[in-house]
């Protein structure tokens, strides 16, 4: 373990490794909440969207997917960048200010078109701050402690998709899906408000080994150094890869509940909201203690694990697709997102400690450039094609089959990956071993 480090003047004695660092943790993990709520509650308005503009599930697709992904990983390259050097912390609060108005901006298109114009500036904003939220968690806790840290910040997803759905539908149903996404939008500007008044910028790399070279690099050795990282490409591609499972799970599950089901819009979002958070609480802290406890005995559990469970919630989320009761399928569709979203912790802190402490973020802009590219523009575009081309034969079940399909392509892709992944790394610890310790 690392030596406490001398406080700078952006740190207090009091602040490590006491009560402060959580309390930073808890706001990067609302942030991402209203991130993922902001992004996500579009998956909850579909099928009113659908019928006010007359759009089909592919052009729906491009909307909840490339509409965000496109500038969201053009956008997250300079903030990135600027992250390595800058004061993080700021840029996280300016970005969930913009994605927040941009959120609202969505309530007023006049059809595709506009909403597709205000779904680009969303990804603006949340572009900007992944790279420097991770990079902050990064910075307020040591190497062995980040897997539990980044399993918490992970609950912002899991909070995020679940409020999304559930405050989305409930306002929908109470006022329309305008107003739903002006309610949602608004909030953000106060936590915005509060990061940037409460929260200390951290000295950069307090946790690294001593020697580490904390000069930022010219972009392009940046760039050589990561992508020749067989250790760091292979997390990311295996992440780009299997969360294409968790954009189906978070963007179509409500649509597909709406087509197999006589049930409300506003109940769908209570109902799948709910199953969201059951599931999506304990998975994500399961899987970041469980990270913990497997990496003090072998650092490839941050490959293997991934693998293992990418696969793994296949089969429950097979069984609740062709569920025919209502129970059922929330039943078997919330174990299957447990066991996803336990995936995430080895991965995240994985890219975290694979790489220098000045290409953090942009490791991470890098990571969410395939996240979104595969996972969320290509995957969302691909269920809706799929569903599109199978529906005069399947009828109404012609979106749960494309869903299932792209899961099972995509649990079976990654786990390929990060088997590989974990063959890159020694068993004590793949950065000391990158560096020839």
């Amino acid at each position: 373990m690392a030596s406490t480090p001398v406080p700078t003047t952006d740190e207090r004695p009091g602040d490590q490794p006491g009560a402060y660092r959580w309390y930073v943790l808890g706001l990067l993990t609302l942030t991402s909440a209203f991130s993922v709520a902001d992004r996500l509650v579009f998956g909850i308005l579909v099928e009113d969207i659908k019928a006010e503009f007359a759009l089909s599930d592919f052009e729906l697709g491009l909307l909840g997917g490339a509409a965000f992904s496109l500038v969201y990983v053009l956008a997250g390259f300079p903030a990135a960048r600027l992250a390595d050097r800058s004061t993080r912390k700021n840029i996280v609060a300016s970005a969930i200010s913009f994605w927040s108005l941009m959120t609202a901006a969505c309530g007023m298109a006049t059809g595709f078109w506009t909403l597709f114009a205000a779904r680009t500036g969303v990804g603006v904003g949340e572009g900007c701050s992944g790279p420097s939220s991770q990079s902050l968690v990064a910075d307020f806790f040591a190497r062995h402690e980040l897997a539990k840290a980044m399993g918490y910040l992970t609950l912002g997803s899991t909070v995020g998709t679940a409020s999304g759905l559930v405050f989305g539908g409930q306002l929908a149903e109470m006022f329309n899906w305008r107003w739903a996404f002006i309610l949602m939008g608004l909030p953000g500007l106060v936590l915005g408000l509060v990061i940037f008044l409460t929260v200390r910028e951290p000295k950069r790399g307090r946790y690294a080994p001593a020697g580490t070279d904390m000069a930022q690099l010219p972009l392009g050795r940046t760039i050589m150094s990561l992508i020749t990282n067989r250790v760091f490409m292979g997390l990311a591609l295996g992440w780009a890869v299997q969360i294409m499972i968790g954009y189906a799970l978070a963007f179509w599950m409500a649509a597909v509940m709406l087509r197999q089901f006589p049930i409300s819009t506003g109940d769908v979002g209570l109902y799948l909201g709910l199953t969201f958070f059951l599931g999506g609480i304990p998975g994500p802290l399961i899987g970041g203690y469980l990270t913990h406890w497997l990496t003090l005995r072998d650092e490839r559990w941050r490959a293997w694990l991934p693998g293992l469970v990418s696969l793994g919630c296949v089969a429950p989320l097979a069984l609740s697709l062709t569920s025919t009761g209502f129970t059922a399928f929330l039943g078997w569709f919330g174990l299957a997102y447990a066991i996803y979203v336990a995936s995430q912790a080895g991965i995240m802190s994985g890219i975290q400690a694979a790489v220098e402490p000045a290409s953090r973020g942009f490791a991470v802009a890098i990571a969410l450039f395939f996240n979104n590219l595969v996972g969320q523009a290509l995957g969302l575009a691909v269920i809706g094609a799929v569903s599109d081309a199978m529906g005069p034969t399947y009828g109404t079940s012609a979106l749960a089959v494309a869903v299932f399909g792209v899961c099972l392509v995509s649990g079976l892709l990654s786990l390929a990956i990060f088997v590989w992944t974990a063959a890159q790394m020694g068993p004590t610890g793949y950065l000391e071993k990158m560096r020839g310790g």
